[in-house]
């Protein structure tokens, strides 16, 4: 799960200070040389040369491959042209080959090939235009003597080499702009965070609606390797889903399966070892780039197909798929909001007759009596080195606090107050208010509110399998959400405690949670973000 971040403060922040942009040289051509002297790599052998026109013109003489004719056989746009060098790279494609390749074939259209084979490759800096005007020259000399020729040739390596510094100039200046612009945005994100206004509710949804920069710190909290190692580790997660998929061969053979949030891609690799024809499993996170290692490395790139971007966002190679899986599951099961993507992804690529998995889950409360740990978190404040601070409790208590409980702080039974069902629930139902009741089975102070979930894989399933978060069972890396009292409610063995809880998302974030109490004459809202 993604870590806590604070979203409070940033409004009153003092403008950052900006790169000095007022010399025009810093955006224009700059007349000087800059320093060349680095290895090119030739894209065909192990010659290393000192310019890029010069590797060029060694793949047209040595290996009679002209760039400007694969680029114009194929019509390759800018991506196009930097997906094919790299294929070149990674795959180690010979010149014959690659100049053999007829038009409709083009191996490298998969967006791996946009992550570089070989780290600040000169070749992928160069300008296309005028590779393809240079190189054109270089392919097709004038008719003239050999010394206008020679001339030509010259006057083009110049060309390109002005091309080159040219390029490094913009990358520089660039480069001042992007951190401009990254002062800026973080600016501004903390005005809007701090704006007492709150966002549309389109039909999209509102994590749906959020731009890609307003939604980079959750995306890039899931590029950090330590999290998915902890989400791997958890053997009750991990082995549920295998074992759904294992287990029931029959629902996944021959299925077109799509996996929203694949991280490492572990289930999309369980989904093609059970029988799936084709898997597409789709992530914004860095983490994607591993995962594609990870499938070539178990030789599954010919049924797991992965793609980089929000689900919202990015094209399938597909029109509908049979099956949706996804580990989309929060903190409080709400948290961080990823089953509206889930429910974005079944609106738009989910054939008719087709499933999402898990296809059920319940949200649970049960009532806490742990004094002890109430004393060290709420009651600690009343006297701290003989001073008052009791004003702290305002700022603790509404802290939801995800943690192992111990099963005997339980005083009460579970109560289910919320079931979803996958493959029906509508966006708007994932923000409720439900009334429960919890029969109270040990006389002591009620403490706290626990709330955890369930989660069920049945429909079809030949052999169902679920799983629980709760603290009666194994613990997981969703633990489970406390929710303190401020004030300890007595209850009695036999007797009912009755509440209500509303869960709505936080409209200035819509990936955090808040979650009200109404209870034995108290109310109070918590935060989960």
């Amino acid at each position: 799960m993604a870590e806590y971040t604070d979203h409070d403060g940033g409004a009153g922040d003092d403008v950052p200070d900006l790169s000095d942009s007022d010399n025009e040289e810093q955006w224009q051509w700059m007349e000087e040389a800059n320093d060349n002297n680095f290895q090119v790599t030739c894209l065909f052998c192990d010659k290393m040369s000192n310019s890029v026109p010069e590797t060029l013109q060694h793949c047209l003489v040595e290996h009679q491959v002209n760039l400007v004719e694969v680029v114009k056989k194929h019509k390759l746009d800018d991506y196009g042209y930097i997906k094919m060098i790299n294929y070149i790279r990674t795959e180690k494609c010979s010149g014959q080959s690659l100049s053999t390749l007829p038009e409709c074939s083009i191996p490298w259209e998969s967006d791996e090939y946009m992550r570089p084979a070989l780290q600040d490759d000169p070749i992928l800096q160069i300008d296309l235009e005028e590779l393809c005007e240079g190189m054109g020259m270089l392919a097709e000399p004038s008719t003239g003597s050999q010394c206008e020729a020679s001339h030509s040739s010259d006057a083009l390596l110049q060309r390109a080499q002005a091309a080159e510094e040219r390029a490094q100039r913009t990358e520089e200046a660039l480069a001042r702009a992007m951190d401009d612009l990254h002062k800026l945005k973080l600016l501004a994100q903390g005005l809007v965070l701090n704006a007492d206004v709150g966002r549309g509710t389109g039909a999209l949804g509102a994590v749906a609606e959020l731009r890609e920069d307003e939604d980079e710190a959750y995306f890039s909290s899931y590029g950090h390797y330590s999290i998915h190692e902890e989400m791997l580790k958890d053997t009750v997660r991990t082995e549920s889903y295998r074992d759904f998929m294992y287990l029931n061969p029959e629902v996944f053979k021959d299925k077109v399966v799509l996996d929203v949030g694949c991280g490492t891609g572990i289930l999309s690799m369980f989904a093609a070892r059970a029988g799936a024809k084709m898997v597409i499993g789709v992530d914004q996170s860095e983490i994607i780039y591993q995962a594609m290692d990870i499938v070539r490395s178990n030789q599954l790139q010919d049924r797991v197909t992965l793609i980089k971007g929000r689900i919202e966002e990015v094209k399938l190679p597909v029109e509908k798929v049979d099956i949706i899986i996804s580990e989309w599951m929060g903190y409080f099961l709400l948290f961080e909001s990823m089953l509206d993507s889930v429910l974005y992804a079944r609106d738009l690529y989910l054939a008719e007759g087709g499933s999402v998995y898990p296809d059920r889950c319940t949200i649970s409360l049960a009532a806490v009596g742990d004094t002890e740990k109430h004393q060290g978190r709420i009651a600690f404040w009343d006297d701290v080195y003989g001073f008052k601070m009791a004003c702290m409790k305002r700022a603790v208590v509404p802290e939801a606090v995800v943690q192992v409980l111990k099963p005997d702080t339980l005083i009460s039974k579970p109560a289910v107050i919320q079931g979803i069902d996958c493959n029906a629930v509508c966006l708007s139902e994932l923000e409720f208010a439900s009334d429960f009741c919890l029969k109270i089975t040990e006389s002591t102070d009620c403490t706290a509110i626990v709330g955890y979930f369930d989660i069920f894989f049945d429909r079809d399933c030949g052999n169902k399998v679920v799983f629980s978060t709760g603290p009666q069972v194994t613990k997981t890396h969703w633990k489970q959400t406390v929710f303190l009292l401020e004030n300890p409610i007595p209850v009695q063995a036999g007797e009912e405690l009755q509440g209500r809880i509303t869960v709505r998302k936080n409209k200035k974030d819509p990936r955090s949670l808040f979650i009200t109490f109404d209870l034995h004459d108290m109310k109070q809202t918590y935060s989960l973000q």
